[in-house]
């Protein structure tokens, strides 16, 4: 692969802010969303859609698979 397709891969790679990645850390703590919804004082109904937003983002299809997009990427 060429340098600058490594390159320019960075570059686009999605980014998280803190609080994405905050909701992520605690779905990957094994916790229900229902819980992980209380930790972060939100209702469960907006840390499923910000979780959806998320898998959206990362091109991946479940909160799992953004966990560990996060993990391989030294994140979370």
């Amino acid at each position: 692969m060429e340098q600058g397709t490594l390159a320019r891969r960075a570059f686009d790679e999605p980014r998280l802010s803190e609080d994405e990645l905050k909701l992520l850390s605690q779905i990957a703590s094994g916790v229900t969303a229902d819980v992980a919804a209380r930790k972060l004082e939100l209702s469960a109904r907006t840390l499923r859609r910000r979780l959806r937003a998320i898998c959206d983002r990362l091109d991946v299809n479940t909160p799992i698979e953004a966990v560990v997009w996060a993990a391989r990427r030294q994140l979370i």
